[in-house]
């Protein structure tokens, strides 16, 4: 696994660039308007999912080598214009706003690549301790990413971490000109494909069509990333609200959120993942709604609160990395692209689903209704209390009981409790070839 290590080490340091960047840019944005950069999300998330579909059939058509290093140069390049403009003086919010665009829309290329890049750089056997790096790299990222841009912020600046953020491009993009990433022969699947441009965009969801398993195994994924969008997007005005505003206390929580991610990814990196797959996911589903959601929502302390916030993403690496590897054993290399550009949107497309009604509901039904002497006090009043907080809190609650339904789903629907037989693993064992790295003479595992 040297060749993937390298590049997984080169993706991690470039992200926590980044996340330092996104940190310093949001402090600055605040400083200058007195707001958030609250539609940043939104300005990325749009060209991704408009872009996905042909994003996944240039992946399969080009060197995907080539367009994860296109990609760092153009996220490098989109972060000195920034810091250019930022010298000059004349940087604004919309100049940022841009700069997630373009990102976004790199992101629709990169994401699949990097993805379908992993089934080809490393056997069948290490799917699994891959997906668990792969999952680790987010939690890392958002515990270790504001400590160093914070601490960092006030002696070199925004623009000195701009300069930080650009140096890490350029290592990722170093880590990758050093790896050999081969290109997959075609496969039966492949040949089927072939055609114009638009014909092979859409053939990623008509491979879903024609296996309805991975399909409902995607629309259940995609409800559960509804579900933890929507307990997520509430979690932090809850804390706020039932602890008068107490920052520490919510800081706190983030921080356990990140640790349970990391320590999720970590297991799994060792581990493996379970032998049967699907009870796997499906079982780390039912504990992260269980432990996560439901305990956030009932608990009124910051203990109760940091074993939920630890659970549900330590559970959820599980259910993540552990759906992954059946993708990748699933689906044949040489159309990973287009099929992980469609399962990517599809999966997206709940989270902006989940943030509207979160906020409506508690804006408008539970917050109002779990008010003390409110008429939801004397239902629900027992489990999470009255006043400020209570009402996300029983929203917290309800979304870890639907996340339960979900998982025991997993188990009564046929067609998803048998996947694993009804749809037969592709040969997709990487050939013994070539030295992992570019300059080497001999061969070294991948």
């Amino acid at each position: 696994m040297l060749g993937f290590s390298l590049v997984w080490l080169g993706q991690f340091v470039s992200i926590i660039g980044s996340s330092m960047t996104r940190f310093g840019l949001t402090i600055w944005a605040w400083e200058i308007t007195g707001r958030a950069l609250a539609l940043v999300g939104l300005f990325s998330l749009v060209p991704m999912l408009l872009l996905s579909p042909i994003a996944g059939a240039v992946v399969d058509r080009w060197s995907r080598k080539k367009i994860m290093i296109l990609g760092d140069l153009v996220a490098g390049a989109s972060t000195v214009f920034l810091l250019v403009l930022f010298l000059l003086g004349k940087m604004e919010i919309w100049h940022i706003y841009l700069v997630s665009a373009i990102g976004g829309a790199g992101e629709a290329f990169q994401r699949p690549a990097y993805m379908a890049a992993i089934s080809t750089m490393i056997p069948k056997k290490h799917y699994g301790r891959a997906q668990g790096m792969v999952g680790m790299v987010e939690s890392a990222t958002g515990i270790v990413a504001p400590v160093l841009a914070g601490a960092l912020l006030g002696f070199i600046g925004i623009d000195g971490i701009m300069f930080i953020d650009i140096a890490t491009f350029l290592f990722a993009v170093s880590m990758l000109l050093i790896v050999r990433i081969p290109q997959p022969e075609i496969s039966s699947e492949g040949r089927k494909a072939r055609g114009s441009m638009w014909r092979e965009s859409a053939f990623g969801f008509r491979f879903l069509l024609q296996r309805k398993p991975l399909l409902y195994l995607l629309m259940s994924y995609a409800v559960l990333n509804l579900v933890l969008t929507f307990s997520f997007s509430i979690q932090s005005p809850m804390i706020l609200a039932r602890t008068n505003t107490n920052e520490l206390v919510l800081g706190a929580v983030q921080m356990f959120l990140g640790l349970g991610g990391v320590a999720g990814g970590a297991v799994m990196s060792i581990w493996g993942g379970p032998k049967r797959r699907i009870r796997g996911i499906f079982l780390s589903v039912i504990g992260a709604m269980l432990f996560g959601p439901t305990l956030l929502g009932i608990g009124n302390s910051l203990p109760l609160w940091a074993v939920g916030a630890f659970c549900v993403v330590f559970f959820a690496q599980f259910a993540s990395a552990t759906s992954s590897v059946i993708w990748q054993t699933k689906v044949p290399l040489d159309v990973q692209g287009r099929v992980f550009a469609y399962r990517g949107m599809i999966a997206s497309i709940a989270s902006p689903i989940g943030m509207i009604l979160a906020g409506t509901l508690a804006d408008y039904l539970f917050e109002p209704m779990m008010q003390t002497g409110g008429w939801g006090d004397g239902l629900f009043g027992w489990l999470v209390g009255a006043g400020p907080g209570a009402g996300m809190g029983l929203m917290m609650v309800f979304a870890g009981a639907i996340g339960v339904i979900l998982g025991l789903s997993g188990f009564v629907i046929p067609s998803i409790r048998n996947l694993e037989r009804l749809i037969p693993d592709c040969e997709n064992d990487p050939e013994p070839g070539p030295a992992t790295l570019e300059a080497s003479e001999t061969a070294v595992e991948a």
